[in-house]
């Protein structure tokens, strides 16, 4: 792969099980890091992660050798693992199934990275589950609400 070049930027979001606000303020910058540590041993680069407590958001430049569906797998799995085991939530931990991702071009990644930062601030004016349908919608994804995400407890 030494004469394979290419520039790949992609923006996962995924949720809590359930969309359960469980990811508190005490420990979120820990995930981030620990997070950033499994993408880059996957030998991609973390451009940018954030989110709120009950869903992330990361910007990823992404390396050809790994799946995207092996990335979010090796992401959800250590990271909940990681979860549990430092006993940061009162009950078992889980990562929603499935997950979006999304493609950028060079053009446009400043202002996911902005979008990414800003979302204490943009989830005061729109719901997460507003926010996906959004994204979907924006980028012409055809799917079923109702399989998106299981509804809250």
């Amino acid at each position: 792969m030494a004469n394979s070049y290419t520039q790949i930027h992609l923006q996962f979001v995924f949720a809590v099980k359930y969309r359960n606000a469980v990811i508190a303020h005490t420990w979120e910058t820990d995930l981030y890091k620990y997070i950033t540590g499994i993408v880059q041993n996957n030998k991609h680069k973390l451009i940018a992660i954030n989110g709120m407590p009950d869903h992330i958001h990361i910007l990823v430049g992404f390396h050809t050798t790994q799946s995207i569906a092996d990335l979010m797998r090796d992401i959800k799995a250590n990271s909940s693992k990681w979860i549990n085991e430092n006993n940061f939530t009162k009950e078992k931990f889980e990562w929603q199934t499935g997950y979006g991702a999304f493609s950028y071009s060079k053009s446009h990644v400043q202002n996911v990275i902005n979008y990414i930062y800003n979302q204490k601030q943009h989830h005061t004016k729109q719901s997460f589950l507003d926010e996906y349908i959004a994204l979907l919608k924006k980028f012409e994804i055809e799917h079923n609400i109702e399989y998106s995400f299981k509804e809250l407890l």
